[in-house]
């Protein structure tokens, strides 16, 4: 069967039209809607994503935000955002984000709710444990040391200059040695 374009939409509208499936020419009445931003705080912040550093304009109304949006003044994005930092608001607002820590017992087949200070607790007292049983003052040839390698560490990207500063003078303190970065991986 030979058919044209033209001969297509022809054929297409006269199926629709018969089926009952038409769409309606009325002129629909169009309102405004008020703007999510109205009223609200506008701060600007870098994505937290990778180290491209797109600026981003957190709209903020009564401490909750409210949109989130590309910040066109910046020279970096120019107000552009990637999908990862297009979905940024859902970082913030989402009632699928787990707000408190989950906890479970060894050869425990269940999650158990916790709260902040006992996790942070534990995580403490099981990094102490572990440094404790895996610290060398000396090496093989008899040179001191004084590492743990019996932990490692995998930075994020999300983290700024200054964080990374930190987070690194707090891991050579503890005595680690195996560093790594997201950025190198």
């Amino acid at each position: 069967m030979d058919v044209s374009r033209r001969g297509f939409l022809k054929i297409s509208g006269a199926v629709l039209a018969s089926s009952g499936i038409g769409i309606s020419l009325k002129p629909v009445s169009a309102y405004a809607q008020p703007l999510k931003i109205k009223y609200a705080k506008e701060t600007t912040t870098i994505c937290p994503y990778c180290s491209v550093g797109c600026s981003i304009i957190v709209s903020t109304r009564n401490g909750k935000v409210v949109n989130t949006e590309g910040d066109p003044d910046s020279p970096i994005n120019k107000g552009s955002l990637c999908s990862k930092g297009g979905s940024i608001y859902q970082m913030a607002v989402n009632e699928n984000r787990l707000d408190k820590p989950l906890y479970r017992e060894p050869y425990a087949t269940e999650w158990k709710e916790v709260e902040w200070e006992w996790a942070l607790e534990k995580i403490a007292a099981n990094v102490k444990k572990s440094r404790d049983k895996s610290f060398r003052v000396r090496n093989d040839k008899g040179a001191v040391v004084n590492r743990t390698e019996g932990i490692a560490s995998v930075g994020s990207a999300a983290m700024d200059n200054e964080e990374c500063f930190l987070y690194q003078k707090f891991l050579r303190g503890l005595g680690l040695v195996y560093i790594e970065h997201q950025a190198r991986i």
